[in-house]
């Protein structure tokens, strides 16, 4: 198991220190992608850092139900053309077929 690093950031004027296992870099990708967040919405947010914190979590919660539930649609279509599949297969070469 790696070991936690301490990544440092700033965020809507405020200084915060986190702890993670995951690479320093990636932890400041995720930041850099609620600054754009905060940064589309800043017209909707006012200027407000609670209130646009608020909307960026929002936000971003929803790109990610949505592309879970896209996620959940494309395996399920998978899981029924697999099963349209097995059922031509046994159509042409009944499982008993296959035994003899």
């Amino acid at each position: 198991m790696s070991k936690a690093a301490r990544v440092e950031f700033e965020l809507l004027g405020q200084r915060f220190t986190v702890r993670s296992e995951a690479p320093p870099e990636y932890v400041r990708e995720l930041v850099a992608h609620v600054e754009r967040t905060i940064g589309e919405l800043k017209g909707e947010g006012g200027e407000d850092p609670g209130k646009l914190a608020l909307l960026a979590a929002l936000y971003i919660t929803d790109e990610l139900f949505r592309v879970r539930e896209a996620r959940s649609r494309e395996t399920g279509d998978v899981a029924e053309r697999v099963g349209a599949l097995v059922e031509l297969l046994d159509k042409v070469a009944p499982p008993s077929a296959l035994s003899a």
